[in-house]
Formats: structure tokens, sequence, C-alpha cells
């Protein structure tokens, strides 16, 4: 590791390859880390962001992010053709953030702190006390959560602006598991995103058809304004890291949770327990915020949903009805104990999860 030594205090130089989510948020925190300095690099030929919502539920370890998001919720549903699945929470209530308002929070708070930022043409792996948070190596054939969603206004008050919608299977399950995930953000203004797990990104006309089918048979809505656009693909299951010899951070890290392909509660947990650590007097490492349990109930799950995709309206809201609003999100937010996990797991269709459980066994 690199020293620099001013009177009695050892400094501790630390290095992070990308300024996205995970190098930010850690960014701002350097303060919890005395005698610590950090440097971003930046590669100069590194994709442009694009702004897009994140959402997740109230937590601990996102004070800041409550504090800085566009709206809040206390209610939730899961529907599909038959059923109609409500649940509600007043203590972990879901949040939307925009991703560009916590990007430039971060930045703001680390400039203030003495963080560099530099531009790089290339990345030493050599360098010392150095951490990756490029995009992980996604495995080929992998399972993808893709999605693109549209920030929509109507002329009149269409959308029941207190409830969220994570899941609604009303839309063509065809290609695979298909669901509309929609934010009201107030009755006239939404945004509304078309999510598929497949292996295999569709053209955009594919989703922009949906949102506008799913729009005129659920709400009857044919004219609308597209204030805004968003697009992109989550990879599922186990990822390699982008670089084997530079540790990672992140989603380099392996914070993403496999099933759900949720990552801002997680990247928040992984970089508070790393700081934990070397305040006990541990070296810096930022390890999967993921039990092991809850990676295998995921792996299982992921194998259903790619070979049984007809099932996944019936698993959802079965485990919706099954769970109070909290556990639902405590389950999501990977807060899981084992009472609760067992309630998840019964919740579920034995007959299929016990085939999805040999060909996980078999692959393993």
């Amino acid at each position: 590791m690199d020293y620099h030594t001013w009177g009695d205090e050892i400094s501790e130089d630390i290095s992070i390859i990308g300024d996205g989510c995970a190098a930010l948020s850690f960014a701002s925190k350097i303060d919890l880390l005395p005698n610590h300095s950090l440097t971003i690099q930046t590669l100069d030929n590194a994709p442009v962001k694009k702004d897009h919502c994140w959402g997740f539920w109230k937590h601990s370890v996102l004070e800041e992010s409550v504090e800085l998001s566009k709206h809040s919720w206390n209610k939730w549903s899961i529907i599909t053709e038959k059923e109609n699945v409500i649940l509600e929470s007043t203590t972990m209530p879901y949040h939307v953030l925009k991703r560009n308002d916590w990007m430039n929070y971060c930045q703001k708070i680390a400039q203030e702190k003495g963080v560099s930022f530099v531009t790089m043409n290339s990345v030493d792996p050599a360098q010392k006390n150095i951490f990756d948070t490029r995009p992980p190596q996604v495995p080929k054939n992998a399972l993808l959560q893709h999605f693109l969603g549209q920030t929509i206004e109507v002329e009149e008050g269409s959308f029941n602006s207190k409830t969220v919608t994570l899941m609604d299977f009303r839309v063509d399950q065809s290609k695979g598991m298909h669901f509309i995930y929609l934010i009201p953000f107030s009755e006239t203004e939404a945004l509304v995103e078309s999510t598929l797990f497949t292996p295999e990104r569709l053209d955009d006309v594919f989703y922009r058809e949906s949102i506008k089918t799913y729009l005129k048979k659920v709400y009857n809505v044919s004219k609308f304004k597209i204030l805004d656009e968003e697009s992109g693909v989550i990879p599922m299951g186990k990822l390699s890291q982008h670089n084997p010899s530079i540790p990672g951070l992140g989603g380099n890290g392996g914070a993403i949770r496999p099933g759900s392909g949720y990552a801002f509660v997680f990247i928040q947990k992984q970089i508070q327990e790393a700081i934990q650590r070397v305040n006990q007097n541990k070296p810096l490492q930022f390890k999967s915020p993921h039990k092991k349990i809850d990676l295998w109930m995921d792996g299982i799950l992921l194998v259903v949903l790619r070979h049984w995709p007809n099932h996944a309206p019936a698993i959802f809201s079965r485990m919706g009805k099954r769970l109070t609003g909290e556990q639902f999100a405590r389950f999501m937010s990977g807060d899981a104990d084992w009472k609760l996990r067992l309630k998840v797991i019964f919740s579920l269709p034995k007959l299929i999860f016990a085939r999805g459980f040999v060909k996980w066994a078999i692959k393993v």
C-alpha cells in the first residue's frame, strides 16, 4: 500500500477506477476513514452516463438517499390477470431517486472532502490499494433484466398516485417473463417501464409498443406526451470481475442481487461494512453484501424464470399475498432472517421449484 507521512500521521492512498454510483457513494464517505486519501480515476473512453430512476425501500443505510428522493409511496402492488395484490408499509415506504441527483450530491460532497478526480488513458493494474467499479463480465447466454421506460404525461387524471405498480403481468408473455413497472408521480404523470427477464434484449419497438398497448388496455389512455425515455440492461446471476487481478467494488464487487437486479441498497451496505472493517483495524476490502443462503435461493429462482417463465405471475403474486409489506421490503432489501426466508419458500409453488432445484443442482 502507498503511504505518506506528515508529522506523526500516516496517510493511506486509495484509488478507484470509474465514477459511477459505487465510486461516488464511497467517495462521499471518505471522511469516515481517518488518514485516508482517495483518487477517482475515470477512463477517457468511458461511456456517457444517462439519467434514470432508482427505486428502493427506506433503509438505515439510505438516509441521505431518502432525503434526496423525488417521491415515496406506502403502497405497492403485484398484478396478474387474476388478481391485484397490494402491500403496504409506513415504516419502509418505497422511494424513487433520480440517478443524477444522487451522483451530483455525492460528487459535490466528495470534492468538499478532498477527493481527487483524474482522467486516465488506461488502467495500471499494478497500482496498490486500487479498486475497480467497471461493469463485471457477463457470462454468455446469461439471463438479463432489460427494460425501456417512458415518463409520460396524460391530459386527465388516470393514475393512482398513492400506489406503485411493481409488477403488472397483463402484457405479452410470449417472449419470456414480462411485466410493467409503473411509478405514478401524480394522477397525470408516471414512469412506465416494459421489463423482461430473457437472455437477449429486444428491439426498442417491442417495449414502446408494449407500453402503448398496456396504457390503452389498463388505463384507456391512447394519447400521452413522452417527457423522457430511459433504458437499461442488468445481468442476473453469478458474474465475474471486470479484471480478476483488480479487486472490485459495487456491481463489479458482487453488489448486484442476482435474483432481482437490485444494486443501490446493496452498494451502500457494501460500503458501510468496508468502512466498519477499516475502523476495526482491518484491511480495506469490499465483500459481497449477500448471504450465501440468499444467493442459493436466487440461483434456483433464476433457473425457474429462465425455463418456466409462465409461472412468474403466480410466483410473485403468491409471495406478495403471504408477506406483509414490511416483510416484503426486508426480503427485497436483503434483511431477511430464517423465519422470513421460510415464509417466502413456503409461499412458492413446490413442484416447479423442485424441478428448478434439480436443474440447478445438475448445473452446479
